[in-house]
């Protein structure tokens, strides 16, 4: 064990490395749409209404994610009004707290300065960085994981701080994967105890007792880490089946009763992602594994740490390698493994680094070149081959055969330039270490490189998030209708989630239903919010004025159904189009076949 203070100062410049790369601009760009403008909706609506214990979605019940992200982004709202910069807070918090659990963890396993290392790693895979200013609960997700990895590691595998100190370690580990539960998925509470069972067994140490957790510690993974999904199950007939079966194992198999818009990746697009996600980490995380392998060294006591995380990270990737269903953040969790194990291998080596350092300066200098090269053309492969693998709404648009709106190639040429130029840059400088002899200076330049790249990457994300938000036709909406007009979505309300928070209006959802609304639209109290293209004609020739709101292309929406002439373009922006009727306008108790008012315009600030 290293002392303490060590810990506490790599635990510090890591977050001090975090809040640099993720704080400016937190709230400058618009809630990309769809991504994080459904989860932003989500917690103003639980901030709104004042019920903590029912997530809703365009009023409807969701049961898709558990509701840690929601709490804390309503928390965020009561104490800085709903706004972007609030509502990322929380993600933000996440990666602090993930790089945190890293660094005290490389600390306790390599020392302070493997420690910060590690989390540094961490901060520079640009999937995880992405994530870490997105409204999703990813970054939660894999900071509850960590915590739980670090405390069990410290505190059944190295109880070197004597018996109390070793069940407070323990306490925090159960509560880390408690959070990581109620995150996103109970999976994340019961993968890392696999993976230190495993270890523990490979090294001959799994007894009865040797997984002993202290009761506090079981009592919080319990009650923390279950008490809100039996709450929900009580609450709400069919939820523990469609989370646990349909959300889960028929969505693997791709056997779903209610299944989404999403397209999985194929297992070879998986992989390509997670590798490009954790460049050039995983290239030391995967040799560091192999020479675990190599010597076997779960028969070693003192490697049963390093074999639990090296479990974890191959594991997580290999699972969903071959698993049906996959998306590109799915490997995420194993990325604080894949820094920590990365570090040691630089670490262990770094006086007969030569030959990795310059693997590494082939490696830099190769993504120079290519990113020159991409920077001078008109990047339609790069933007193609990128998002087409990276990017869930345009894997949907391309299955329905329509293009992702994303930003022009002007602006985003000069991030991939910027890009190229620091890994030439890091490329010259390892060029240096080699002929110098200095192997180990080849992680500092590593480390340096790629933590100098990471603005670019945010930046493009903040660009990609302008040019699909909903905002600026949420903000039309909001000028042209009146108090008795009505507003229609097609398509899943995900795909411009935030259209309620921006505009103030909630929409009926037409042929919304193939959504992760799915299953709530079989609740009675939905079925007047989801509508058929038959309900639209009565609504569009009714007399009330209806506004339609549409992510599909004219030639593939319900609006060229409707009578000739009756459906006026007033706006297209974004990849949506908002369309309006010639009614006269109706008051806004006026029903549409005897059932629809539609909701009054809501208060937002």
């Amino acid at each position: 064990m290293v002392r303490e203070a060590g810990g506490a100062a790599a635990i510090a410049l890591s977050v001090a490395i975090a809040l640099v790369l993720l704080l400016p601009g937190l709230g400058a760009a618009p809630f990309d749409d769809p991504g994080e403008g459904q989860h932003a909706e989500i917690a103003r609506e639980m901030y709104a209404s004042g019920d903590w214990l029912t997530l809703r979605l365009n009023g409807a019940r969701y049961f898709d994610k558990p509701p840690l992200l929601y709490w804390l982004a309503a928390g965020s709202f009561a104490l800085f009004g709903p706004g972007e910069w609030a509502a990322r807070l929380p993600p933000l918090a996440g990666a602090l707290l993930a790089a945190a659990g890293t660094a005290l963890l490389g600390a306790r396993l390599l020392g302070a300065r493997g420690g910060l290392a590690a989390a540094g790693a961490l901060l520079s895979c640009a999937l995880f960085l992405v994530f870490g200013r997105y409204v999703r609960p990813e970054t939660l997700f894999v900071a509850g994981v960590q915590w739980g990895f670090t405390g069990l590691l410290v505190g059944l595998i190295h109880p070197g701080d004597g018996r109390p100190r070793r069940r407070l370690w323990l306490l925090v580990g159960c509560a880390g994967l408690a959070l990581a539960s109620i995150a996103k998925d109970p999976l994340g509470l019961a993968g890392p105890l696999v993976a230190v069972a495993g270890a523990l067994g490979l090294a001959g140490r799994l007894s009865a007792g040797a997984l002993r957790l202290p009761w506090a510690g079981v009592g919080v993974l319990l009650v923390v880490g279950f008490g809100w999904y039996l709450v929900a199950a009580v609450l709400h007939p069919g939820f523990l089946w469609y989370t646990v079966v349909d959300n889960h194992i028929l969505n693997l198999l791709r056997l779903r009763h209610f299944p989404d818009e999403d397209v999985p990746l194929s297992s070879l697009e998986f992989l390509a992602v997670t590798v490009l996600g954790a460049f050039p980490w995983i290239v030391a995380a995967a040799l560091e594994v192999a020479a675990l392998v190599r010597r076997r060294a779960w028969r070693d006591p003192e490697e049963t740490a390093w074999v639990a995380l090296a479990l974890w990270a191959a594991g997580l990737v290999a699972v969903f390698t071959v698993a049906p269903f996959k998306l590109p953040h799915y490997g995420l969790p194993a990325y604080p493994a894949i820094a920590l194990l990365a570090v040691r291998y630089w670490t262990e080596r770094k006086r007969q680094a030569r030959a990795f350092v310059a693997l590494h300066l082939a490696l830099f200098a190769l993504v120079a070149v290519a990113g020159a090269v991409v920077a001078a053309g008109d990047g339609r492969a790069f933007t193609g081959v990128v998002f087409s693998a990276t990017d869930v709404y345009t894997r949907k648009e391309a299955a329905v055969g329509q293009a992702s709106p994303l930003p022009p190639w002007s602006a985003l040429a000069p991030l991939v330039g910027r890009a190229a130029l620091l890994f030439g840059v890091g490329s010259l400088a390892l060029a240096v270490v080699v002929v110098r002899r200095a192997g180990g200076m080849g992680l500092p330049v590593v480390l340096a490189t790629m933590l100098a790249v990471m603005p670019a990457v945010t930046a493009g994300a903040a660009l990609v998030a302008s040019e699909r938000t909903v905002a600026g036709l949420a903000a039309e909406v909001a000028r042209r209708m009146a108090p008795g007009d009505l507003l229609v979505h097609e398509g899943p309300i995900e795909n411009s989630g935030a259209l309620e928070f921006y505009s103030g209006r909630r929409p009926v959802l037409l042929d919304g239903r193939r959504s992760v609304l799915g299953i709530s639209a079989t609740y009675p109290e939905a079925s007047g919010g989801f509508w058929d293209a038959a309900e639209l004609a009565r609504a569009w020739e009714s007399g009330r004025r209806v506004f339609l709101v549409t992510p599909r292309a004219p030639g593939q929406s319900l609006v060229a159904g409707l009578p000739a002439g009756s459906a006026h373009l007033l706006e297209s922006r974004n990849g949506r189009w908002l369309y309006r009727n010639a009614g006269t306008g109706r008051t806004a108790a006026a029903a549409v076949d005897g059932r629809v008012a539609g909701p009054p315009p809501l208060a937002l600030r």
